[in-house]
């Protein structure tokens, strides 16, 4: 038992040894300065801005705008703007515009920002003007000097990832807290650990790649946040490491704003594939892999209350003195990276709140919770968005008639029918057309003897190809209540009845077939 307390303290002091030299570390931020001061004296590289949109017309607009007053050499850079099958209008932004090079991909659906980046890449890979990939969101603003900043860092790093400012005033309670959260994360976390040289996550919003290291590797990976982190160890690996640079920065208006965080299995699948190629000399590639396992603010409280309790009963490398030393020294850490971080004494409040909001997190992700949770707000947005319409039927059990209802809903595009019978309710699943989701009901009425008497379950219903797609119309062969002059029968809905209802055979697959094969022999 002592070894195991052993190695939980050694995991725990190290850690807090780690984070207490951020803390100092982060403290002189020089480099950063210096690069900012002297970016507009520096040699310009020949850039690619490539933005990717959908349906982003308000915001790529003021991107543009932001990219066309650089006081960068126009002869310098290139602006390729990505439209992802865009159903905004986007499209009209560039219908006289010589500046910006449009790739407008439509007819296909979205593919997606890994897609598109990686069929301009495939289409532009030969040409020799670029130097340096800038990749932006279309939801983003930046300054007139960025493109200066971005030629003054590449000449250290090949691959930079910069940071994203959010104006939190203007977000609900959850929002701030994780903007909060983000600031102090990129201000403090990702800045110190650029000043040490270890690596930062690749965030596709605003990241700076040299021509080379593309070639290199051959192709980016910004499908989603998961595979951004993957990509990042991709390129520790190649001893090309993501470096967070905070002078490179991008506003991005909070109505925009999504938080973003690899998921914890992800992480975890990632360490324990990483772990084979951990033998080597490329130390920043090893940190890397173990930044992946290290621990949350909550993981650390209940790893030191867990070695505070084990000193009254156990005896290891430590006691109760040293517990509490090495904890201090962990708030203490806390406390001077927080004026690392340059955040207000309100994002500090917001910030103390994310341990709570983490916790709500995983409850509210916890499986049955989750799909609790999910059927909720499915149900209350159904309610609030979905068309409706109601019919009084009759459902035939033996001898007996049964009042009941359908309630025939369309939702985006998709149809289900919901049969009621006093507070007994029953809904079918999802359907293309309106006429496949009563069909569905109507077998499954079948299937407990029950009789569904409208007109679409009825043997003189034939069902009409109108041309619209729930397919709700028909025609009736009946002569009741009298004979009707039009061939086709007399015309009629699926929810209609009348007193000459006459069920329909079930559907016999088999036996529609051997009679078919009898009549043709």
């Amino acid at each position: 038992m002592s070894l195991i307390f052993n190695i939980i303290y050694l995991f725990v002091a190290l850690y807090t040894l780690y984070f207490f030299a951020l803390s100092v570390r982060n403290l002189f931020s020089r480099p950063f300065r210096t690069n900012f001061l002297h970016s507009s004296y520096e040699d310009k590289e020949n850039i690619a801005v490539v933005v990717y949109s959908h349906n982003n017309r308000k915001t790529l607009a003021n991107l543009i705008n932001d990219l066309k007053s650089q006081d960068y050499p126009i002869n310098k850079f290139r602006v390729f703007v990505l439209l992802d099958n865009c159903t905004d209008g986007s499209q009209e932004l560039f219908t006289e515009e010589n500046f910006i090079h449009v790739i407008d991909i439509s007819n296909q659906g979205t593919v997606g920002k890994d897609s598109a980046v990686s069929t301009l890449l495939e289409k532009i890979k030969d040409n020799d003007f670029v130097e340096t990939y800038v990749f932006l969101d279309a939801d983003r603003s930046v300054a007139s000097n960025f493109l200066s900043i971005v030629s003054a860092a590449v000449k250290k790093d090949s691959v930079i990832s910069g940071e994203t400012v959010i104006e939190i005033d203007c977000l609900g309670v959850v929002d701030r807290i994780k903007a909060a959260y983000q600031k102090y994360h990129m201000n403090f976390m990702k800045s110190a650990r650029s000043h040490f040289g270890l690596a930062a996550q690749a965030d596709s919003g605003v990241l700076v790649i040299k021509t080379d290291v593309i070639r290199q590797i051959g192709e980016v990976d910004f499908k989603n946040v998961n595979t951004e982190l993957k990509y990042s160890l991709l390129l520790s690996r190649i001893s090309n490491r993501c470096t967070y640079n905070p002078n490179l920065q991008t506003i991005v208006h909070p109505a925009n704003y999504v938080f973003r965080k690899p998921n914890l299995s992800y992480r975890l699948d990632l360490f324990k594939n990483c772990m084979s190629q951990l033998a080597t000399r490329n130390l920043v590639f090893v940190e890397h892999v173990i930044s992946l396992i290290y621990p949350n603010i909550w993981t650390l409280i209940l790893l030191y209350a867990f070695l505070i309790y084990a000193t009254f009963s156990y005896s290891f490398m430590a006691n109760l003195t040293g517990v509490l030393l090495t904890f201090g020294v962990l708030v203490a850490s806390f406390g001077l990276s927080l004026v690392n971080a340059k955040m207000t004494i309100k994002e500090i409040g917001y910030l103390c709140l994310y341990p709570a909001y983490s916790v709500c997190h995983i409850v509210r992700n916890f499986p049955p919770i989750r799909f609790m949770v999910n059927k909720i707000w499915e149900q209350a947005y159904e309610r609030k968005h979905a068309e409706k319409f109601l019919v009084d039927v009759i459902v035939t059990v033996g001898r007996n008639n049964l009042k009941c209802c359908l309630e025939f809903i369309s939702h985006e595009g998709m149809c289900k029918v919901r049969f009621i019978y006093k507070n007994k309710k029953y809904t079918t699943s999802t359907h293309l057309r309106m006429i496949d989701a009563l069909e569905e009901l109507k077998t499954k009425l079948d299937d407990y003897g029950y009789i569904l008497r409208i007109c679409s379950c009825c043997s003189h219903f034939k069902s009409l190809v109108d041309g619209s797609t729930n397919m709700l119309r028909g025609a009736c062969d009946s002569e009741y209540p009298s004979p009707t002059l039009d061939e086709n029968g007399r015309h009629t809905i699926v929810w209609n009845t009348c007193s000459a209802f006459t069920p329909a055979k079930p559907n016999n697959l088999i036996a529609d077939m051997v009679k078919e094969t009898e009549e043709k022999s």
